[in-house]
């Protein structure tokens, strides 16, 4: 659990109150003022950092991670030659079946995810991380339905401003995460069979592969951008390693289910 420090430098600053006024206006998505807009990859995580911190006040401490743009057509769609990381804040994550209200979103947008627990601390100073190593730190796995906003993005505008999905902190509005698997070491996640539902339809499935090759890839690719900017994972984190199912847009009176094999199933009705 931790707080973010806020950027003393009066251009972020302004870049991430920008972004942080959009979101209370429910305006929707669009690319920074070329004043404001990010100039490279550290820009555009500081700007996020800044965003992360205003939000902070009412949502709590960072205590999660999503990442996006996993796969390599994803990163091509948006523009990216990378994945990216986004914060997760206390009181957004959800811990089993739950409802939300799509009215408190612009326009609400789930995804289907394998997602990890801490049981120990990553600090950047053991960076770099690799898959055995990270494994070692996980002590539960479980299935996990991301909680997003689009705010009515034009898809269109991603490739030209593509640091703008890292600045507004992947579009990320909190996870809804099922029962922990603690014994979780006997299962072959990449092997995992993923899925959805959307009022019992299926509407798409995946495998746990499916993101950067294994989900402890992504747990490990995560570790080492963190560790890049000085950040560090810690006990009790909670990281959802990215979609394997397409991004699905539920209306109010949907019953959302994503099921996991072995990990068990998580589900959501929207309101």
């Amino acid at each position: 659990m931790k707080l973010r420090r806020r950027s003393e430098e009066p251009r972020i600053e302004r870049a991430g109150k920008w972004l942080h006024d959009a979101h209370l206006a429910r305006e929707t998505f669009a690319p920074l003022p070329a004043e404001l807009a990010p100039r490279d990859i550290g820009d555009a995580y500081a700007i996020q950092n800044e965003f992360v911190a205003m939000r902070a006040e009412a949502r709590g401490p960072v205590t999660g991670y999503k990442i996006a743009l996993t796969t390599a057509a994803m990163r091509a769609f948006a523009g990216m030659k990378d994945s990216v990381a986004g914060d997760m804040l206390e009181k957004t994550i959800l811990r089993g079946d739950s409802r939300v209200r799509a009215a408190d979103y612009v326009r609400l947008l789930v995804e289907f995810e394998i997602g990890v627990e801490l049981a120990e601390d990553l600090p950047a100073v053991g960076a770099p991380y690799d898959r055995k190593r990270v494994a070692a730190a996980v002590g539960a796995v479980m299935p996990a339905l991301e909680l997003a906003d689009d705010r009515n993005a034009d898809y269109a505008l991603l490739p030209a401003n593509p640091l703008m999905l890292i600045a507004d902190n992947a579009w990320n509005e909190g996870a809804v995460l099922g029962a922990p698997v603690r014994d979780w070491q006997k299962l072959d996640l990449a092997a995992v069979q993923g899925v959805a539902t959307i009022n019992d339809a299926n509407v798409g499935a995946g495998h746990g592969g499916d993101v950067l090759g294994h989900p402890l890839e992504a747990l490990a690719w995560l570790a080492n951008n963190l560790a890049s900017r000085g950040l560090g994972l810690w006990r009790g984190d909670v990281v959802i390693t990215g979609s394997i199912v397409t991004s699905k847009f539920p209306k109010p009176g949907d019953l959302v289910r994503f099921e996991a094999d072995a990990l068990g199933a998580v589900e959501l009705r929207v309101t």
